[in-house]
């Protein structure tokens, strides 16, 4: 019998798409118990993404959610307190960062089911709100980067042949990662960001930062005057016609959040074999690279930035801050405060 068998935890839920954070709901309710290959998490911390308020928007009806009540956030940080049948990587005790499936969700609780083939172990040099701040957003920006040819092996790049990369939105939950993966990817790195972010991306080691208000901000120009090999474009509401003269010969956009448009154009130029491409991104989990994230992370080569800390009793202000979109970096959850 499970050490939690019997228990209550406490969890925020939603009943019904929409209604924003006021729909959400405190609720106590019975501790998961794990299934064959899976982990039982008391969790730490948990930090939510864009896609977490827009599932509940209703924007990706009728696939998500696929019942109610429905437990959201999938990024989470925490304890394995058992293993099911099958799992032998993991044990209780570990010190874990796991991504829940979004059909499942079940990150804004005290405790969660994850699959043990998608959660890694934490080193001690990082927190739990850091790692939780990690899996989407930061597999997000590395993947973008590996599409756009980017190698994190130590082989090619650098120096004159540095890929130039621009980075959109830089200051939001993707954009701090890819800034600091493009550079430890030996790319020279443009960004654009918010007047009173500029600072903050200079220090994560962007060459060049633009406000994305100014003349030269608006128009996505390097200050240098170099071309991009590729965008990590983490913004919404930039039309192809903007990217365009910006590109290098083969430059691509990578666009973490496509619109109808912007697939529209990236088919148009994929049948008609432009040398510029724009590339809808699609998020995979996979559990290698997020070891190899948090492996950066404890090697002091990476870091999260947290915008702000909430415990689990305000998840409404933690999600309201998040649906206002002007958060610098990952908000968070955080269990025990």
């Amino acid at each position: 019998m499970a050490a939690t068998g019997g228990k209550l935890m406490h969890a925020v839920q939603y009943e019904a798409c929409g209604g924003g954070a006021a729909a959400l709901k405190h609720v106590d309710i019975p501790i998961p118990s794990p299934k064959k290959d899976e982990l039982l998490l008391k969790l730490e911390a948990a930090s939510i993404n864009p896609a977490d308020w827009k599932i509940q928007k209703g924007l990706l009806r009728p696939f998500l959610p696929r019942k109610f009540p429905f437990r959201p956030v999938t990024d989470v940080a925490g304890e394995v307190v058992e293993a099911g049948s099958g799992v032998d990587s993991l044990k209780p005790g570990d010190k874990v960062v796991s991504i829940l499936p979004y059909s499942k969700g079940g990150g804004f609780a005290e405790y969660a089911v994850a699959s043990a083939s998608k959660t890694v172990k934490r080193p001690a040099e990082v927190s739990a709100a850091d790692g939780a701040g990690l899996p989407m957003a930061g597999l997000t920006a590395l993947q973008t980067l590996k599409s756009a040819g980017i190698r994190f092996d130590g082989g090619g790049g650098g120096g004159e042949n540095a890929a130039n990369i621009l980075v959109t939105a830089a200051s939001g939950g993707v954009g701090v990662y890819a800034v600091q993966l493009a550079k430890l990817g030996k790319c020279h790195v443009t960004a654009t960001c918010g007047a009173r972010n500029l600072e903050l991306v200079n220090s994560l080691g962007a060459d060049e930062v633009l406000d994305y208000k100014s003349p030269g901000g608006a128009a996505l120009e390097s200050p240098s005057g170099k071309k991009y090999d590729a965008v990590i474009h983490c913004a919404t509401g930039i039309p192809w016609s903007k990217f365009e003269p910006t590109l290098s010969e083969k430059g691509k956009v990578i666009d973490i959040t496509p619109s109808g448009a912007a697939l529209l154009t990236a088919a148009i130029k994929k049948i008609t074999f432009s040398k510029k491409q724009l590339v809808p991104f699609f998020f995979s989990r996979r559990a290698e690279e997020l070891e190899f994230l948090l492996g950066l992370m404890k090697e002091g080569k990476l870091k999260s930035v947290v915008d702000s800390r909430h415990p689990l009793s305000q998840a409404e202000a933690a999600w309201a801050k998040s649906v206002d979109g002007h958060a610098t970096g990952k908000i968070v959850v955080e269990m025990g405060l």
